[in-house]
């Protein structure tokens, strides 16, 4: 099947039981789950402990999800029970495929949902972390097993443990999976650049695996004296204004110190964590260097290339849908965008190929087919 659209930013929702389901016999009793408090409001749970709330969005009506937390806020009770609130098209193969096909899309890379919520929350056991990343690649792969073809599920990958990640990365290659999440966060203090993470990038690139960075529960690069005043330990303001600080940081991080250049097959996608700054990172990864060498007689690492070409060469990256990617690409290039609608998240869009093509208006081909899923096909290394 030849796919013309890709959207690269769906959510493949988990059930209550789904890491007790998918986790080793073995870790059960360090299982995720959710479950529910006496009111009757589902919370994502291990070990007893409640992490956060969870709600079921409807896209474009994020007004819903803030009215269900002042209910919380009263103490009334849940509208509906939570099984009774998950669409089969947000958790179930076949639904999800119909649902592309009322939207006229023909593919979608699928990111976890609940999932994107606790690997920070769970960093006081390395071991609960890798079990329940295992137990969601497992049920990901068997659910968009299904419609292979369409569906494209991303694995969670940790970097704490490098053989562990290696081996977690073969694994899921092997079930089909072309792409996997990871954090663009320091691990463990390391930067990503650390030569230990050097047979994580091997594996990724021996395999035809895209490591990609999407917004989850990962270390704010954002200092917390900047956040005083935040409500809840969730969603932070600040952190959803400086969305592409993250993935900036962390790429100028790869690219300076050479991790690109020792791996030119290395893919990296960028998804949800905005696009609208990529231009100007570029001018300034470039223009900083160049500054840098002046200074000191030598550049910072030497390259054979200019930073922003590794950029261009190796890293995609999705906008979302008001970012108007058709303003971004004469900046550019056809070559860096994708098109993400974060459907069926309440701030995502409620039909994402009419958003896509509102996001394309004015481009010609090969600009408009590469926006459209050219470069997420070259992603996922189709």
């Amino acid at each position: 099947m030849a796919l013309q659209s890709i959207d690269v930013d769906q959510h493949l929702f988990e059930s209550r039981t789904t890491w007790a389901d998918h986790i080793d016999p073995a870790r059960r009793s360090d299982a995720l789950s959710i479950s529910d408090d006496d009111a009757g409001w589902p919370w994502l749970t291990w070990r007893s402990q409640r992490l956060t709330p969870l709600e079921v969005p409807i896209p474009e009506r994020s007004h819903l999800i803030g009215e269900d937390r002042l209910r919380r806020l009263r103490g009334e009770r849940a509208p509906a029970p939570f099984e009774e609130l998950v669409p089969e098209s947000y958790r179930l193969a076949g639904p999800r495929l119909a649902s592309l096909d009322e939207f006229g899309v023909d593919a979608a890379v699928m990111f976890p949902n609940y999932g994107l919520l606790w690997e920070q929350r769970l960093a006081s056991d390395r071991g609960a972390q890798r079990a329940n990343a295992r137990a969601y690649n497992r049920f990901m792969a068997d659910v968009c097993g299904e419609a292979a073809e369409r569906l494209f599920g991303v694995a969670h990958v940790l970097l704490h443990d490098p053989a562990w990640a290696v081996q977690e990365i073969r694994r899921v290659r092997a079930q089909g999976v072309r792409l996997a999440m990871i954090a663009p966060a320091p691990v463990d203090g390391k930067p990503l650049s650390h030569p230990d993470f050097d047979p994580v990038w091997a594996a990724f690139s021996a395999e035809g695996v895209a490591p990609v960075f999407h917004v989850s529960d990962f270390e704010s690069p954002i200092h917390p004296a900047w956040r005083q005043g935040e409500q809840e330990d969730g969603e932070q303001l600040f952190d959803s204004i400086f969305l592409y600080l993250a993935p900036a940081v962390a790429l100028a991080n790869l690219i300076l110190h050479g991790v690109l250049e020792r791996f030119p097959d290395l893919r990296i996608g960028v998804v949800e964590l905005t696009a609208s700054w990529v231009p100007s990172f570029l001018l300034h990864i470039d223009g900083a260097s160049d500054f840098y060498t002046q200074r000191h007689g030598e550049p910072f690492r030497r390259l054979a290339e200019r930073p922003s070409d590794y950029f261009l060469r190796q890293v995609r990256v999705a906008a979302l849908p008001y970012e108007m990617p058709n303003r971004l690409v004469p900046k550019v290039g056809d070559e860096t965008f994708m098109i993400g609608s974060d459907w069926p998240h309440a701030e995502g869009v409620a039909d994402p190929m009419a958003a896509a093509q509102r996001a394309v208006a004015g481009l010609a081909d090969p600009a408009r087919r590469n926006l459209l899923g050219a470069n997420a096909a070259w992603l996922l290394g189709l």
